[in-house]
């Protein structure tokens, strides 16, 4: 089983500085959180469940979907994203990794008491800008194949198949 990252999203949006720098809006910082966090994730292997607050809307039900291959949760009215993170690591198994985003300090504090580890919004920020440009430089490295059988084997082996191919046995 994967290790299980859960991030606060507005908690994550409060310390971060590019949506204030650009002008963003709510919805245009969710957006581009959950698109960096799902990039984030193809790099780190980690099971992401980024949850909202729904606490001062007048939602009725928690909404749950799949972005990118991440969870996004609106928690329903009533219900912070706190609430929903904690219950999500009592649920965990406690042999399951899980790693929560947020400053909240009361948060870090209930989460870390359930086992989970604490990872401040800046720091969660700082590792997302890193993974990033890791997974970057390691695709660069990475040499090119075609993707054919032939790329894949010894050059003698290749030239016996070139030959049988040309008919000179």
């Amino acid at each position: 089983m994967k290790p299980l990252l859960l991030v606060d999203g507005y908690n994550v949006i409060g310390a971060w500085t590019l949506p204030q720098r650009e002008h963003l809006t709510i919805e245009e910082s969710r957006d581009r959180l959950i698109h960096m966090v799902a990039d984030y994730a193809g790099y780190s292997g980690e099971e992401v469940i980024v949850v909202f607050d729904g606490h001062y809307t007048d939602r009725p039900m928690s909404t749950r979907m799949e972005q990118y291959g991440i969870q996004v949760v609106f928690t329903k009215h009533g219900e912070s994203a706190d609430n929903f993170i904690e219950a999500a690591c009592e649920a965990a198994p406690k042999w399951r990794k899980v790693r929560v985003a947020t400053s909240d300090s009361v948060e870090q504090t209930v989460t870390m008491g359930r086992g989970a580890v604490r990872v401040s919004s800046r720091e969660f920020l700082i590792e997302l800008s890193q993974v990033r440009t890791n997974g970057k430089r390691n695709m660069a490295e990475m040499p090119v194949s075609r993707g054919d059988l032939l790329t894949r084997l010894k050059p003698e082996q290749r030239e016996i198949f070139d030959r049988m191919r040309k008919g000179e046995s």
